[in-house]
């Protein structure tokens, strides 16, 4: 039945690719199951294939992969490049989760080496560096995107009448297990607390009560927005341009959160009927909010996750700064689940995409190379596509939510097919002929039972308990004229 729902989705060529890709994913836990209920086999201590939690995944051949000789790969490589620097100065973590580790390293190295300045010269970096394998969450056949960009909002130093809403830093009394105080970038999931005198910790304040005033007066404001639309909209993405009364512009990148999940308002607008789903859009939820005041306050306050901000020095030539400390570049970044993913993987996303307007259906088919993450981008095919600054980068963004093939390239030094060759295979059972001639028992099981068979031999049973008959049926009247006297 497995197989043949396989089939249908990828396929009858496909199938048995998937079927050997779900072993491969399977793989360490059959080799880990061996190695400790056979610790005798003379299996060497070999580099396992590595697995993507909840994922799927297959190898197939550049030629596979749709558009790939019609990409310019030469951008992807100076993002990619941009990615090494940090790559190559990370030390070991020790116990590393992610399926890649520290594997970008060589290939990293070999771009630093490499004088390329071609589009040719750059794919074939590529081809040389790493093999191409189809991603997907298990079972699904496809992967998912939605957009960002860098909001440019109106703002002022200074509170006056226009400008009421504050943008706040991180406050002081906001507190993380595990990181330290004063580090730049807290995790944008979790629990997050606030202390109450030396040791209380309770949950952070939320949103309607960040609203409401509850770190305001501390001195934390960053700078002041018109409205609490502008400040969400900054929130979701991340960062925002502060274009100042004087004509300046102020760079404000996240810093910290409140603790709460994130809960999408164009979700709840979508639940309600307010704006058909086909429709949503970050600019049809701007526009809804403008119109309706008092709906847009109850509305934003259902998304209890509130960010706080950092100034950062960037100029108005700058990109927006991702959380791998690059500046992220338009149409070739991703956001990526960091808890699943290394920064610097590359990914090539192919598929049609609203680009030119709400109803077209452009072809999109690039490398793009995973700078950045958000809470909201959870799983193994799923991606959050960088557009740069502004509003009209914010209209393509805002209109992203599709469906799209995703292709991992991981480093050669990690290729599973290779290490799927010497990947050792369980004992071959017995046929069923052979089996009912010779059956066999579990060696535990048979001891354990022998010793209960020994113990109940050695202990003498008591003798049976003899018949003894009532000896005055009265007492079963007298219990009878009591029990219907309680009635």
């Amino acid at each position: 039945m497995a197989r043949k729902a396989l089939t249908r989705a990828f396929g009858p060529g496909r199938s048995v690719a998937v079927l050997v890709a779900a072993a491969l994913s399977l793989w360490p836990f059959a080799t880990h199951a061996a190695r400790s209920h056979h610790p005798h086999l003379p299996y060497p201590q070999l580099d396992w294939p590595f697995e993507i939690a909840g994922g799927q995944y297959w190898p197939v051949s550049w030629g596979d992969v749709a558009g790939w000789y019609e990409d310019d790969q030469l951008r992807a490589f100076h993002a990619f490049r941009a990615s090494c620097r940090p790559i190559t100065a990370q030390d070991k973590p020790a116990g590393e989760p992610r399926a890649l580790g520290l594997s970008l390293r060589d290939p990293c190295r070999a771009a630093k080496a490499a004088e390329i300045s071609d589009v040719a010269r750059a794919r074939a970096f590529f081809e040389a560096q790493f093999v191409p394998l189809r991603i997907s969450r298990l079972g699904e056949a496809e992967g998912f995107v939605t957009g960002y960009y860098e909001p440019v909002i109106e703002g002022s130093r200074t509170q006056t009448d226009v400008y009421t809403v504050p943008v706040y830093r991180r406050p002081s009394n906001l507190f993380v297990r595990g990181v330290r105080a004063e580090a730049v970038g807290l995790p944008n999931k979790g629990q997050v607390f606030r202390k109450i005198g030396r040791r209380k910790l309770v949950p952070y304040y939320d949103r309607a009560e960040i609203e409401d005033g509850a770190v305001a007066g501390r001195g934390l404001e960053i700078c002041w927005l018109k409205n609490q639309t502008d400040l969400l909209f900054a929130q979701i993405q991340g960062s925002a341009r502060v274009r100042l009364e004087d004509g300046s512009t102020m760079r404000i990148n996240y810093d910290a959160h409140n603790g709460y999940p994130y809960t999408p308002v164009g979700r709840i607008l979508i639940e309600r009927n307010i704006i058909p789903r086909d429709q949503m859009s970050m600019h049809r939820i701007r526009e809804w909010m403008e119109q309706n005041p008092d709906g847009a306050n109850e509305l934003r306050r259902q998304n209890r996750s509130y960010v706080f901000f950092r100034e950062v020095a960037l100029s108005d030539r700058d990109e927006a700064v991702g959380a791998q400390g690059v500046p992220l570049t338009p149409g070739r970044s991703i956001a990526v689940d960091k808890s699943l993913h290394v920064y610097g993987t590359p990914f090539f996303i192919e598929g049609e995409l609203p680009i030119e307007s709400e109803q077209s259906r452009t072809p999109f088919r690039r490398l793009m190379i995973a700078q950045d993450t958000g809470s909201a981008i959870v799983g193994p095919a799923r991606a959050d596509l960088y557009f740069g600054a502004g509003v009209d980068a914010g209209k393509v963004a805002g209109r992203l939510r599709h469906g799209m093939r995703f292709v991992m390239l991981v480093p050669k030094s990690l290729d599973p097919v290779t290490r799927g060759r010497s990947m050792p295979v369980p004992v071959e059972r017995p046929s069923a002929k052979i089996a009912k001639l010779f059956p066999q028992a579990d060696p535990g099981k048979a001891v354990a039972a022998t010793a209960v068979a020994q113990a109940a031999q050695a202990v003498p049973l008591p003798a049976a308990r003899p018949e003894i008959a009532p000896d005055r049926p009265a007492r079963r009247y007298r219990h009878h004229r009591s029990y219907r006297h309680r009635r």
